[in-house]
């Protein structure tokens, strides 16, 4: 069964969240961390969102992000 469409609220802060396949380590030292960090710093400069919060666990990643009234972020973007 397909999940409900997410509901995108103006102003709204989303906690986004993505995980390893199988709950596998996605990141393996503190450069895999680094390199995250640095690539999430690029998508920020392109696209206009708040990062208010971020947590990299060994398996996963958690964003508390948000946008500015008016502003569409897509659907989903990537971080590569």
């Amino acid at each position: 069964m397909a999940r409900k469409a997410r509901v995108e609220i103006e102003g709204g802060l989303y906690h986004v969240i993505t995980r390893g396949n199988d709950r596998q380590t996605i990141f393996h030292s503190q450069e895999d961390h680094a390199k995250f960090l640095s690539l999430l710093a690029g998508l920020k400069e392109r696209l206009p969102f708040y990062l208010y919060a971020f947590c990299l666990m060994s398996n996963h990643v958690h964003l508390l992000i948000g946008r500015d009234i008016g502003v569409l972020l897509p659907v989903s973007f990537t971080i590569t």
